[in-house]
């Protein structure tokens, strides 16, 4: 999002100030979308709509000259108050004015976001993280790249350099006069009382100007433009698998909280990724492969076992997405049960196959909303937790709420500088 000043620059206010301005405002505008996301349905995400900032976040600090030295005022005492009396407030509050009429009066700033706008604003600082890998590959993309010069092209691509040295290779190799031979030899003339040496010297500025005439400064063979040709820009391709537990340990609020997760996740990498492949994967005590409508809407029931979804997995990377050529990344949603003969199949898949082969494994445990907090005793938690000690790329966080799913989501997607992730 981009928050242009249009008005004009009045003296006292410093470029650096104003600049404060636009960043404290567009702060406030993000945490106004924030807020308003986590109250908002998942098919209300992907709408604009009105959201409000506080009105001293639109208050710009001036700058003013203060007293100079230090100065003694005089003022008038009073009948009703001494030193150290404590001064009632006046009635109608102080601060800013009130709105006339009834006395009430406007505490925000509210106005309209467009789609794109509320996107670009809550997705705004979020990545996935190591995007590292690229190869190339028949994509629309297309870098143009410096290929030599050529003697026909565009103004703007005018090489000058290589035009100007061209032209001082032809002039040297013409035994082009240099013009301060010839006025030179013209001062001579002028000075010249022997008329036969002055009319040799006429002779010769003659001939050298009629050979400065027919050798140009610059010519036509001279004039070299940039060449450029296009083509393919590596891209980085990226894979995303969306693992959810759907068995009957997954109360309808556990699986609305995980639906939440993933509806975020899909608007993010939809949004900001044009090569990011999404591959839907639910299990109970068997896992499957599904569409979109399937993943979000269809309902399912059974046991539990967390190795069936992560073998899934491991053979569609085998079979579609060598690690080699793809970043791959893994989403994981759960309660945390498993069975606990599952328990030693799924941490020989997570060390032997998944997190080897994964930019980033994220998961994420949902709970119910009366708990006060989400066991720590979990299955999948517990094996996880010793996995993350050898494997920074696994990152685990919980819920039990819905207002915990966008600050959780941020959390583990949002941009940072090249560290280990926990």
């Amino acid at each position: 999002m981009h928050i242009v000043d249009r008005r004009l620059n009045p003296g006292g206010k410093s470029l650096e100030n104003r600049q404060r301005f636009l960043r404290r405002a567009k702060a406030l505008v993000q945490r106004a979308v924030y807020e308003s996301s986590q109250k908002r349905d998942i098919q209300d995400i992907l709408k604009g709509g009105e959201i409000s900032i506080p009105l001293d976040g639109t208050e710009e600090p001036r700058f003013h000259r203060g007293p100079e030295g230090l100065k003694e005022h005089i003022l008038p005492g009073n009948k009703d108050f001494i030193e150290g009396d404590i001064l009632p407030r006046p009635e109608g509050g102080g601060g800013r004015p009130q709105a006339g009429g009834d006395g009430t009066g406007e505490d925000a700033f509210r106005f309209i976001l467009t789609r794109d706008e509320f996107l670009d604003l809550f997705l705004d600082d979020l990545e996935l993280p190591d995007l590292a890998k690229r190869r190339l590959m028949s994509a629309d993309q297309i870098n143009p790249v410096r290929s030599g010069y050529s003697v026909t092209g565009s103004p703007a691509n005018l090489a000058i350099n290589r035009t100007m040295r061209l032209a001082m290779m032809r002039r040297v190799a013409l035994h082009r006069p240099k013009p301060e031979t010839v006025a030179k030899l013209i001062e001579e003339a002028e000075e010249c009382e022997d008329e036969k040496r002055r009319a040799q010297l006429e002779a010769e500025i003659k001939m050298l100007e009629s050979k400065v005439r027919r050798i140009p400064y610059i010519d036509p063979i001279d004039i070299r433009y940039r060449r450029f040709e296009n083509e393919p820009k590596p891209v980085a391709q990226a894979v995303m698998f969306c693992l959810m537990d759907v068995s009957g340990s997954m109360s309808e609020h556990m699986k609305d909280l995980a639906k939440r997760f993933y509806m975020l996740l899909y608007i993010f990498l939809t949004r900001q990724y044009r090569r990011v492949e999404i591959v839907f994967i639910r299990h109970t005590d068997v896992a499957e492969e599904v569409d979109e409508e399937t993943f979000f809407r269809s309902p399912a029931t059974g046991g539990t076992q967390v190795s069936s979804a992560l073998e899934t997995m491991r053979q569609i990377v085998h079979d579609r997405f060598p690690p080699s050529d793809w970043n791959i990344y893994a989403a994981q949603a759960s309660d945390g049960d498993n069975a606990y003969s599952d328990n030693a199949t799924t941490a020989a898949l997570m060390t032997g196959a998944i997190l080897p082969v994964c930019q980033y494994f994220a998961y994420l445990e949902v709970g119910e909303s009366r708990s006060v907090a989400i066991s720590s005793g979990s299955a999948i938690w517990s094996l996880y937790e010793r996995l993350q000690a050898g494997w920074p790329v696994l990152s685990m966080r919980r819920v039990n709420d819905r207002s915990q799913i966008y600050p959780v989501f941020h959390d583990l997607f949002q941009r940072r500088a090249a560290e280990t992730r926990s």
